[in-house]
């Protein structure tokens, strides 16, 4: 969930990175175009968001913050150069005390955006995964997916799943980069995000982001506190845990570049920093085209919300932040020997804060888009709900966002479809569909072969068409911890507790309280699994290679026609 409050210079720096990044073969199959269409980038940017108040003591609730979103197809199909955001989490480690010092080491990509001095917080470190679509998803399909992701070096890269970053690279992060350890073991984690079963149209996934001890905190010189900030889902047929992010991924940059300054600075030491929310309208593509005076008209693909019985698009419920006596406490104790913990997060632990609409702006290649408030506007409902109320008068169908607009002078204007001439040939033109990406692929050696899985390898098919190969690891065996020199009585005190785990949390009961309205979404099911004999509690499945499954299918059956 996105602060409002998030420079929009910050956004343009991240969006300007992600353009400037190789095509990992992402292309977009352009169909033909009417005689004098032609197709342009920065379609349509801005924000639908929310504001959140927070306690007088706010540091008290910065252990943890949650939601549920609503899940729906923003698109009816796959749009290559597409990127939106539903709403979605945004942390940073509080560090207000600091005026003046630089958060930012030299030599990190972030310490070059200057406007972001001196202290250059707000992209020092960042949790900020959750729904959308991302111009750099590999496996495309008309409906969003939801993905951790985080920056823990000032944008010099991000970590997106047990094994890989933020769709960037077909290969898995380096050894010394991995950053989040796989924590369920009936849940698949594919590098290519979480996807859906069916056509969800409104229903909501419920995640939270809670700072748990799974270890002590480190002392010495290069200290590591002890925050792993765990990703907690509700779906209808998933609730639970899926996986944390090491604490040691947030403190090990003092070390890399020798800043003492940051010690206790990141996310494993400091409190929460969350704010208010909002849908980041980020990479759209747009068509362009002219009429018999030469006036330019624009139109972006068309974008669509869900409505309720009501007409109301309901988006966003039971934003509650987090103290320590939510979760962390109870954890703590059960780890060291106490009572066993539910796992629930307690309602004393809970502050539920009133949200108020923000005022909402659009541009089209930095000139602002004038009209759109005809359609909706931002509400927030009973029982603290946000989203949109569609009006009645609307020149377009409730639900349908506006994707056409008149240039005059520097700014757009919306227009309804009737309002564009035939002979801009916009009516009919099509956008470029997103085609399909490459593998990716784990390197079978360091971190990966070393411990290794335990036994074989499994494959299974999802509902965005890619096919996942996943094998067993025993939990401290996994990739992500092999960079650290750690005793073997740490590795396994970390271990019996993660079977205790295992053991005692399913995946059927409320973790996080229900949604105050409307029905959970369902993720795919193929994502579920469940251990092999002898591996029920302590191992976990890692995904090892995520490949289109059809080219893989027609690759197998070449192979067996082969002479």
């Amino acid at each position: 969930m996105r602060p409002a409050a998030l420079p929009a210079t910050l956004l343009l720096v991240l969006l300007l990175l992600c353009l400037s990044l190789p095509s990992s073969g992402l292309e977009a199959q352009q169909p033909p175009l009417p005689e004098g269409v032609t197709a342009h980038g920065r379609g349509l940017h801005g924000y639908l968001g929310f504001g959140a108040g927070r306690p007088a003591e706010k540091s008290e609730f910065s252990a943890g913050m949650g939601f549920y979103a609503a899940v729906w197809p923003l698109i009816d199909e796959p749009i290559g150069h597409f990127q939106i955001g539903l709403p979605s989490a945004w942390i940073t480690p509080d560090n207000s005390d600091n005026r003046d010092t630089p958060l930012a080491p030299e030599g990190t990509l972030a310490r070059t955006w200057k406007e972001r001095g001196p202290t250059w917080d707000s992209v020092f470190q960042t949790v900020e995964g959750g729904l959308g679509y991302w111009a750099r998803n590999h496996f495309r399909y008309p409906s969003p997916k939801f993905s951790m992701n985080a920056t823990p070096q000032c944008y010099d890269y991000e970590v997106g799943s047990p094994g890989w970053s933020f769709f960037y690279e077909d290969e898995a992060l380096p050894d010394d980069r991995l950053g989040i350890a796989q924590l369920s073991n009936r849940l698949l984690i594919p590098p290519d995000a979480l996807p859906f079963e069916g056509e969800p149209n409104g229903e909501f996934l419920g995640y939270t982001y809670m700072a748990l001890p799974f270890t002590d905190p480190v002392e010495g010189k290069w200290p590591t506190g002890d925050q792993a900030w765990t990703c907690f889902l509700s779906a209808a047929n998933f609730k639970g845990p899926i996986a944390y992010y090491i604490p040691e991924t947030w403190s090990k940059i003092a070390e890399l570049f020798e800043v003492p300054f940051l010690n206790g600075r990141g996310l494993d030491a400091r409190a929460g920093n969350m704010g208010g929310g909002a849908m980041e309208i980020n990479t759209v593509p747009r068509l362009e085209g002219r009429d018999a005076n030469g006036v330019v008209y624009s139109k972006i693909p068309a974008l669509r919300f869900p409505l309720n019985a009501e007409g109301r698009s309901l988006l966003v419920q039971d934003v509650t932040y987090y103290s320590s006596a939510a979760l962390a406490d109870g954890f703590r104790a059960w780890r060291d020997g106490g009572a066993e913990c539910s796992g629930r997060f307690a309602e004393e632990g809970a502050w539920r804060p009133a949200l108020q609409p923000r005022r909402t702006r659009y541009n089209q290649g930095g000139s602002p888009i004038v009209g759109v408030d005809r359609f909706f506007e931002n509400r927030v409902f009973d029982g603290n709900v946000w989203g949109l109320r569609w009006r009645e008068d609307s020149p377009a169908p409730e639900g349908a966002f506006p994707r056409y607009v008149k240039h005059v002078g520097e700014e757009r204007i919306v227009v309804a479809e009737d309002e564009v001439p035939v002979e801009t040939g916009l009516r009919e033109a099509r956008f470029a569909l997103a085609e399909r990406g490459p593998a990716y692929t784990s390197p079978g050696r360091g971190a990966w072969a070393k411990p290794g899985p335990s036994g074989e390898t499994f494959s299974v098919d999802l509902a965005d068409g890619s096919r996942v190969t996943y094998a067993w690891y025993r939990f401290i065996d996994q990739p992500s911890f092999q960079q650290y020199a750690w005793s073997e009585e740490k590795r396994e005190r970390l271990q019996a507790f993660i079977e205790r785990i295992h053991a005692s949390w399913p995946i059927d009961r409320d973790y996080m309280a229900p949604p105050g309205v409307g029905t959970l979404v369902r993720l795919d099911p193929a994502l579920l699994v469940s251990p092999p004999e002898g591996m029920e509690v302590g191992y976990v499945p890692i995904v090892i290679r995520q490949v289109d499954a059809e080219s893989e299918s027609e690759k197998a059956k070449g192979s067996a026609g082969s002479p």
